[in-house]
């Protein structure tokens, strides 16, 4: 009898995939300008370093604001409290104020609606969990992020198929391929719960 269970010991992990493959040949061998020229170069991480420097010119600014300054480290209880549930409410407070800056001001969010997540992986994975059941699937137009396979379908047990999309258009999401996608995925008795994407969508589809 296994000691792990079947989440645990699939291979939806992608820990095998080319994609992690790469971030382990990174680790192994990372680029550097001078020590190690010939080392391996990440481009396959979503993280913008380009904010860095105002984000720590800011918090140099206002250290109370941040646990990891000695003026601020008296508020870690309640980050360690809150971030397990809903989130700092002053922080549900400022995102709904700034979604609505970002909107002109033409729309409000009620902060108490907000759920904050840690990171976009952890954030994706808790809204597949509450929109499908195993079994379900997403539409997700190509090419997508190698690690959707991994976020969205390890532990939720939800498929992904892909919605074919080709360079001619640079990869715009068309209405006949959309229809493509999800005819196939009937006709496989796959219950298609939505559409996953972060593309410009070449013309409008509505679910038949």
């Amino acid at each position: 009898m296994g000691v792990l269970s079947k989440i645990a010991t699939n291979n939806r992990h992608g820990e095998d995939s080319p994609y992690f493959e790469g971030w382990k040949a990174f680790d192994r061998n990372p680029f550097h300008l001078t020590q190690n020229p010939e080392g391996v170069i990440q481009m396959g991480l979503a993280e913008n370093q380009l904010c860095f420097d105002l984000i720590e010119d800011w918090i140099r600014k206002n250290p109370y604001a941040s646990i990891c300054t000695a003026e601020g480290v008296d508020e870690f209880k309640d980050i360690a409290n809150f971030q397990d549930y809903h989130g700092l409410p002053e922080f549900r407070q400022a995102v709904a104020n700034f979604m609505g800056r970002v909107r002109g001001g033409r729309v409000t969010f009620d902060p108490d609606r907000i759920v904050m997540g840690g990171g976009a992986t952890g954030a994706n994975e808790q809204i597949i969990f509450c929109l499908a059941d195993p079994g379900d699937a997403f539409l997700v137009p190509t090419p997508y992020y190698p690690a959707f396979d991994r976020d969205l379908g390890w532990r939720t047990g939800v498929e992904i198929v892909p919605v074919h999309c080709d360079s001619s258009n640079k990869f715009r999401i068309t209405r006949a391929a959309l229809e493509e996608a999800y005819e196939k995925a009937r006709e496989a008795n796959i219950n298609i719960k939505g559409l996953d994407h972060n593309k410009p969508l070449k013309s409008t589809w509505h679910h038949p």
